[in-house]
């Protein structure tokens, strides 16, 4: 009987190299955040792709009180509780990147991440202060019709620096995986080029 039953198909483990890193490095974070709850799922995010910090520009919660935050992540990473603008320090050469539905903003799936960027996200019920949106290198917009929870929308934009920045093999034009797996990475010294 258990011979007329489908099959599904064998999947092989990761390979001890997964997740692919991306180029460069990264932190995100939100201003005037008020939610623990989102606070840590954006943190336990931030870990599990990757990034180099998290931080906080005047909210009500630091990231011992993030519970949500299963991870744990400030074991692994720095966060920063910023009280305001003015106390941001972030390291040289780090483009802001704000994350907000405003005119003019760029598309994500358009958008070129800059190897070195901070992202920030606005508060639940409200948008960046006019002042931080000044401040910041580019402004993004994630393709929606209206605003989606601050902590989805960090894990979306955080998945697309990761599938942008980071080696995967290509989609098959139809659906499905790809037919071969990625190629290993030929590296070539600086200053070389390959010979094909």
């Amino acid at each position: 009987m258990s011979e007329d039953l489908p099959t599904s198909p064998a999947y092989p483990p990761p390979p001890p190299s997964w997740p692919p890193r991306a180029r460069g490095y990264f932190a995100i974070g939100a201003e005037r955040m008020s939610k623990s709850l989102n606070l840590g799922n954006l943190m336990r995010s931030a870990h599990a792709f990757g990034a180099s910090f998290t931080f906080t520009i005047g909210s009500n919660y630091s990231a011992m009180e993030a519970y949500a935050d299963t991870s744990r992540s400030q074991l692994h990473m720095p966060h920063y509780n910023w009280r305001g603008l003015d106390e941001i320090a972030f390291p040289r050469g780090v483009k802001l990147v704000g994350i907000e539905l405003v005119e003019g903003a760029i598309d994500l799936p358009s958008f070129r991440h800059p190897l070195q960027a901070a992202y920030v996200l606005g508060p639940e019920r409200g948008s960046l202060s006019e002042p931080l949106l000044a401040r910041c290198d580019y402004v993004v917009k994630i393709p929606t019709s209206f605003c989606v929870n601050v902590a989805m929308a960090g894990a979306i934009v955080m998945y697309d620096r990761v599938k942008s920045l980071a080696r995967f093999a290509d989609r098959p034009i139809h659906e499905g995986g790809p037919a071969s797996p990625l190629a290993p990475a030929s590296h070539s010294p600086l200053g070389k080029t390959r010979k094909g």
